[in-house]
């Protein structure tokens, strides 16, 4: 039989609440912690005790640990998600890079809720949006790619740096029977934009949000209503881009005007297209990739913060796709 050599390490919280928020509800993040790196966790005063692994598992157990405090000491809310994301991470060997998660707030929701990055992926989206006039986000469903990019736009309009936000998608699957579809334009294309209507509920409410929208400070439309357009003094968003043509995107990104930011979002791996039509984003992924003052920001599975079966789907198509173009 061979004996396994245990060991036992301390970590000392100065924070009782960050210490609170790590262990979560009822020591759910604790007792994920346990099951994952098979120890056990105790806890007394502020100091909590990590024993009955072998050196390698208490080892990341108190990392995982520490980095949890670090989070919650910035304000972040510890979730089952944020647990896991953190031992990926600490599994990696990239778990130094969660201190770069910023403690800034971008804005907050009407409801009292602070938003803020809460991934080392979603840190270098906001910092990228912060520092350049297009951004490209590209990434799977569930990393935040809009909600993000809406708060950033919330907080330029409110900070006065924009008098405008326009919101836009394009309305693929509503094709050319758009225009049959019953009532007027907000009824016909308001189940496409409907992401982008819930972004800015949570965030300005709806009475603010419809106030904006009567004045047109606020504009949510189908991307072809951009043609023709120049859009100074906006914040502008084009969401699900895999799904513009080249010639649509290129229409899209000529319409910038002065003192303007343009953020486009899409995940390359969900293309509604008809198969003998190019996405325009991946096209645009290759030509704007060494145009200064553009930037591009990729996702992965990591940056997703929906339920953790998102996570494991995504993964699980990657590797299938990954080993059909193998075969």
């Amino acid at each position: 039989m061979i004996e396994i050599e245990k060991s036992e390490k301390h970590v000392r919280f100065e924070n009782p609440s960050s210490m609170q928020t790590v262990f979560g509800n009822y020591d759910e993040n604790l007792n994920l912690l346990q099951r994952e790196y098979h120890v056990m966790i105790t806890g007394r005063g502020g100091e909590i005790a990590v024993s009955g692994g072998n050196p390698e598992q208490t080892a990341s157990a108190v990392q995982a640990l520490q980095m949890l405090g670090s989070l919650a000491d910035k304000g972040q809310q510890i979730s089952e998600q944020t647990v896991r994301y953190v031992m990926t991470m600490i599994a990696d060997g990239e778990a130094e890079a969660l201190q770069s998660i910023s403690t800034d707030g971008i804005c907050m929701t009407v409801s009292g809720k602070v938003i803020r990055p809460k991934t080392v992926g979603q840190k270098k989206y906001v910092d990228a949006i912060q520092k350049n006039t297009i951004v490209l986000g590209i990434g799977p469903a569930g990393t935040g790619k809009t909600y993000l990019a809406v708060a950033l736009a919330v907080r330029a309009f409110k900070a006065h740096q924009v008098q405008k936000i326009i919101l836009t998608r394009p309305a693929v699957e509503a094709g050319e029977k758009l225009g049959f579809l019953p009532g007027d334009l907000q009824d016909k294309v308001y189940p496409y934009l409907r992401p982008l209507y819930d972004a800015l509920f949570d965030m300005f409410g709806a009475e603010a949000f419809a106030k904006y929208m009567e004045k047109n400070i606020i504009e949510v439309a189908p991307l072809a209503y951009m043609r023709g357009r120049t859009l100074d003094d906006a914040f502008v968003i084009l969401d699900e881009a895999q799904n513009t043509t080249s010639e649509q995107i290129k229409m899209f990104l000529t319409r910038l005007g002065n003192n303007s930011k343009m953020v486009i979002t899409g995940d390359i791996t969900q293309i509604d297209l008809p198969e003998k039509r190019k996405s325009g984003l991946i096209e645009a992924m290759k030509v704007l990739q060494k145009i200064d003052d553009i930037a591009i920001q990729k996702f992965t599975e990591k940056d997703v913060v929906r339920h953790k079966l998102v996570q494991d789907i995504i993964k699980a198509y990657e590797n299938y796709y990954h080993n059909r173009e193998r075969k």
